[in-house]
C-alpha cells in the first residue's frame, strides 16, 4: 500500500499513540539511546535520518497530543461508549449525576479495557518491530494501519461504507483490504453512532414506562400542579439500583465488541 506524505503523517502519529497506549513502547528498546526521547524523521527513499532534540521534540509531542482527542473519537470504541452513557444518564432524568467527569473517565477506561487487544497487536507487529530496527518505517506503518482497519472494518456497516465509497467516487474496490483508511474512519463513526442510538433507546423504554404511569397517577389523583418528574425520579433510581443497572450496561457495551 503505497502512502503520500500526508498520509504517511498521520499514519504514523496513529501508529505511535496506539502502539504506546498498547503496551510499554518505551521500554528497553527504546532505552537504547542516551537522551530520553529521540524522534526520528524520514522523507524520501533518498533521505537520510535526522533527529531532533531540545523544542522540536516538545513541538512534536505537543502535536501529537492536540490531535489525541480526535484519534480517540473517531478509531476506537470511545463513541459508542460515552454516548450510551450519556443516554442513560437522561433516560434518568439527572442533569449531573453522574458528573461529566465521571462519565468520561469511565468511558475511557472502558476504551482502553475494550482496544486492549487491538492495540496490542499494533505493538506486536509494526511498533516493537520497527523500534529494534527489524522493520522500515513503511512496513510497520502498514501493518500497524491494517490492525486498525480490521478492527473498523469488523464493526461497520457495509451501507454506511458503501456510503463513502460512492461519496468519494474513487472505483469500486474488489476487498476490504483496498478501502483507504479516510474512507473507512468516517463510515467506522456513522455505524458506532447508528448502533449508540438504538441501544440508547432501549434504555430508554422502561424509564419512559415509568414516566407515564406516574403522569397517569397524577392526573386521576388531580395533582395537576405536582411535576411528575418530582415523583418519577426515585423510582427511577430504585428501579435502576435494583436491577443492577451499571453492571448490566457496562457488561453490555464490553460484550458488543
Amino acid at each position: 500500500m503505497l502512502l503520500n506524505t500526508s498520509q504517511a503523517k498521520f499514519a504514523l502519529v496513529v501508529l505511535l499513540i496506539v502502539g504506546a497506549l498498547g503496551s510499554s513502547a518505551f521500554g528497553a528498546e527504546a532505552a537504547a539511546d542516551d537522551s530520553p526521547f529521540s524522534v526520528e524523521l524520514k522523507m524520501g527513499s533518498n533521505a537520510s535520518n535526522s533527529r531532533f532534540s531540545g523544542v522540536v521534540q516538545v513541538v512534536v509531542i505537543m502535536t501529537i497530543l492536540s490531535i489525541l482527542p480526535a484519534l480517540l473519537l473517531t478509531m476506537t470504541s470511545f463513541t459508542r461508549i460515552v454516548i450510551v452513557l450519556s443516554f442513560v444518564r437522561r433516560a434518568m432524568s439527572l442533569q449531573q449525576m453522574p458528573p461529566n467527569q465521571v462519565i468520561i473517565g469511565l468511558s475511557l477506561f472502558l476504551t482502553i479495557f475494550v482496544m486492549a487487544p487491538t492495540w496490542e497487536k499494533v505493538n506486536a507487529s509494526a511498533l516493537q518491530p520497527y523500534l529494534r530496527g527489524e522493520a522500515s518505517q513503511k512496513a510497520a506503518l502498514s501493518d500497524g494501519l491494517e490492525v486498525m482497519r480490521k478492527f473498523m472494518l469488523l464493526h461497520v456497516r457495509e451501507k454506511d461504507l458503501a456510503l463513502f465509497v460512492s461519496i468519494s467516487k474513487m472505483p469500486r474496490p474488489e476487498s476490504a483490504a483496498q478501502i483507504p483508511i479516510h474512507v473507512v474512519i468516517p463510515a467506522f463513526v456513522t455505524s458506532e453512532l447508528k448502533t449508540a442510538f438504538q441501544m440508547g433507546f432501549v434504555i430508554f423504554i422502561p424509564f419512559l414506562v415509568i414516566d407515564m404511569v406516574v403522569a397517569s397517577v397524577l392526573t386521576s389523583m388531580g395533582m395537576f400542579m405536582l411535576p411528575p418528574i418530582v415523583i418519577s425520579v426515585p423510582f427511577k433510581i430504585v428501579l435502576f439500583v435494583l436491577v443492577d443497572g451499571w453492571h448490566l450496561v457496562v457488561r453490555s457495551l464490553a460484550m458488543s465488541f
